[in-house]
């Protein structure tokens, strides 16, 4: 536990930021689940109209910090490889 003042607060931003993150994380694996569900399932034309939503999805992620350019880049190339 932490002792000191700024051990404290650093703990409860630290609680925030990874509730907060959790949200981004699994709004995420949502959409992409959806997707390939979708894609697996012969309905391509209804995944292609999800996609703009997860490339929106994935960019916010990206922009907040969860995660890192190069793995939203990554994740967006391979939604997209689905189609093709």
């Amino acid at each position: 536990m932490p002792i000191t003042k700024s051990a404290k607060k650093r703990l409860r931003q630290n609680r925030k930021n990874r509730s907060v993150n959790l949200v981004y994380k699994r709004r995420m694996k949502e959409v992409v689940k959806k997707i390939e569900d979708l894609v697996s399932g012969g309905k391509k034309k209804e995944a292609e109209k999800l996609l703009p939503a997860a490339y929106k999805v994935v960019d916010k992620a990206a922009k907040s910090g969860v995660i890192k350019q190069n793995t939203a880049a990554r994740k967006k190339s391979r939604l997209a490889k689905f189609f093709s």
